[in-house]
């Protein structure tokens, strides 16, 4: 099983509010997560980011990789070295 930190698309139709979560990468985009883990707003300037960072770094440390987007995001908030 190929676990993945990714976004999850919520919000309205030209608002897009993302939830960073955990999830096998079988599963859908939008579908079933293991975890959530934060948030990512980019209609805010500059982009609100919330993230768990203990729940973060114990997912990686347990093998979960992170999509490009993600990576960046965890590189923003510190979370990554």
């Amino acid at each position: 099983m190929a676990v993945k930190i990714r976004l999850r698309r919520m919000g309205a139709k030209k608002a897009p509010f993302y939830r960073i979560v955990v999830a096998d990468s079988r599963y859908p985009r939008d579908g079933r997560f293991i975890e959530e883990i934060g948030t990512y707003d980019t209609t805010k300037n500059p982009a609100d980011i919330k993230v768990d960072v203990e729940k973060a770094q114990q997912w990686i440390k347990n093998g979960a990789q992170p999509t490009d987007t993600v990576k960046a995001i965890l590189k923003k908030s510190g979370v990554i070295g």
